[in-house]
């Protein structure tokens, strides 16, 4: 079993649900995202997903957006990426890590760090330095097979995004390939926009759940305690990312970390209640 799967599994058990928090690698310090991650599981991260910078982020809103745009001017690429994970392995080697983002990073790594046997230099690398799993927004799943196997064989899971229009073709192509967990989207739009319709995400996840075996984790939208805990208790993962951004944007260096981690353990609380 992977990673993901070990965590969700232990959940299941313990009959709590997940908490997955999401921050852009590099923001809002270059140097602070190791310190962050270990911040989030103090807090009660079970899962980090990590966004991997990228210049043209279409699926994320302006906050996203803005912490993208703050991280790439301080240097921060899928090499730094890589390298802020393998730092936090070296003192948590039991949480789970998602790196979410665009195609052309990957794609750009594989051109850069090319390996002569034809393995994808980004999925040994990830591997490598401790990642868990790989979300690549706009890699559509009826063309990801093989990228799905090649990452399987390193004990990656390829998690894909469903939305509130996801046909029921695009769900069964989605549960071919993958595995971990899946991500709903619970807004139509991007990342931040929008007041979520808890109603509407209760409807959706049976049906999601009719294609799908592997846990459904909902973000997009949760913000605050009371909406994660609503979410909780018909999702199997919650997901938080551009509240955690806003929070932690223009704090000093030092409370970045102490910030984000009493955020979540609010989060953590109300779920587990």
């Amino acid at each position: 079993m992977s990673r993901i799967e070990t965590t969700f599994a232990n959940l299941k058990v313990q009959g709590r649900k997940a908490l997955i928090p999401y921050v852009t690698a590099g923001f809002p310090f270059a140097d602070v995202t190791p310190e962050l991650m270990h911040a989030f599981v103090a807090g009660g991260a079970d899962v980090i997903e990590l966004g991997v910078p990228f210049s043209d982020p279409s699926a994320d809103g302006p906050v996203i957006q803005k912490a993208g745009d703050k991280a790439m001017a301080a240097g921060v690429g899928m090499v730094q990426v890589l390298a802020m994970v393998r730092v936090f392995r070296t003192t948590d080697n039991t949480t789970p890590v998602v790196l979410m983002g665009y195609a052309n990073p990957v794609e750009r790594y594989n051109q850069i760090h090319n390996r002569h046997n034809g393995q994808s230099a980004f999925v040994l690398d990830a591997a490598q330095a401790g990642v868990d799993g790989v979300l690549i927004v706009d890699y559509p799943p009826e063309e990801c097979e093989e990228f799905a196997a090649e990452l399987k064989s390193h004990g990656l899971d390829l998690i894909f995004l469903l939305a509130p229009t996801s046909t029921d073709e695009r769900m069964q192509q989605v549960a071919r390939v993958a595995s971990g967990y899946v991500y709903y989207v619970s807004l139509k739009g991007v990342t931040g926009s929008g007041a979520l319709d808890t109603g509407a995400v209760e409807a959706m996840l049976p049906r999601i759940r009719q294609f799908v075996s592997v846990p459904v984790g909902v973000g997009f939208g949760i913000r605050d305690a009371a909406t994660a805990r609503t979410i909780g208790k018909v999702a199997d993962a919650v997901v938080i990312g551009s509240k955690i951004i806003q929070l932690i944007d223009e704090q000093a260096r030092d409370q970045v970390a102490p910030v984000a981690q009493n955020f979540l353990r609010e989060i953590r609380t109300a779920l587990d209640s």
